[in-house]
């Protein structure tokens, strides 16, 4: 196959509310096929130019030039080039903490896992760009995540369903900058409902919706992730690590970070360490 370029990051990346797993372009060659598989983050492809068929759902979906096709993490699927008028497609692998809510904007789902970009022009470009910005070193990461974020804006504002001023986004969306700018204060889920304005109940099922876990879930990972990454420094202990993400008890900090990491903070720290 001509034109390659591909990218695979490092997903140890617990902390990152996104992170660029792989991307690349490619022109593939007739009836050339890729899976049956699965993968453990999204993948979004911008067909440039031909056509195939991406199969999943027990369904086939016809994809030509101009058109968008996802697939989810954990989702079996496969895609394959036309025989005759083989696709040439830009593609971003991603996931993170803020994957779901940012993909469920842009309108592309598991039950309409393809639609034509309003802009080709734009839509290719800013895909492409992730590409263009690869490279292993820790700007080329920051950069290729920042043209990220571009690219999946430009897909949210060209989703026409979505309604302006949508009230439960807005809850969500707040609930969020209070856990990011608050995790390491005594905070729990009354305070993120009193803050956003609705109740206990109602924050829950908008969590459950938009991220398929509760509110409490949701802030005690976010709080083991941000862990994670002063774990990564032999200079803190335990116990201050503890009390920087916002947990009084190092004993119920070791506990909730096992049951999330399957393995201590200690031995974490000196697995990262060595």
């Amino acid at each position: 196959m001509a034109h390659e370029r591909y990218q695979f990051r490092d997903t140890l990346k617990e902390n990152a509310g996104l992170s660029v797993y792989n991307t690349g372009y490619e022109q593939c060659h007739g009836g050339h096929i890729w899976g049956p598989a699965l993968r453990d983050h999204y993948l979004i492809h911008y067909v440039v130019s031909g056509s195939g068929i991406l199969r999943c759902n027990q369904q086939e979906y016809a994809v030509g030039a101009g058109m968008l096709f996802i697939i989810f993490p954990s989702q079996v699927a496969s895609y394959q080039a036309d025989a005759h008028d083989p696709w040439q497609y830009n593609w971003v692998g991603f996931n993170g903490t803020d994957a779901r809510r940012l993909v469920k904007l842009t309108g592309l789902s598991q039950e309409q896992p393809v639609w034509r970009s309003d802009n080709p022009e734009e839509t290719c470009a800013l895909l492409r760009s992730i590409a263009d910005a690869s490279d292993n070193t820790a700007a080329a990461d920051a950069e290729m995540v920042g043209r990220l974020y571009l690219f999946l804006s430009h897909l949210i504002k060209l989703n026409r369903s979505r309604s302006v001023g949508d009230t439960h986004q807005t809850y969500v969306d707040n609930a969020l900058r209070y856990i990011q700018y608050n995790y390491a204060s005594n905070i729990g889920v009354a305070d993120i409902a009193r803050y956003v304005g609705i109740s206990r109940s109602q924050l829950y099922r908008a969590f459950l919706q938009d991220f398929g876990v509760s509110p409490h879930a949701y802030l005690q990972t976010y709080r083991i992730n941000e862990a994670c990454s002063l774990l990564r420094d032999p200079a803190f202990s335990v116990a201050e690590v503890a009390g920087s993400v916002g947990f009084n008890d190092p004993l119920y900090f070791s506990r909730v970070f096992k049951s999330i990491k399957g393995v201590t903070p200690s031995d974490y720290q000196k697995k990262r360490n060595k």
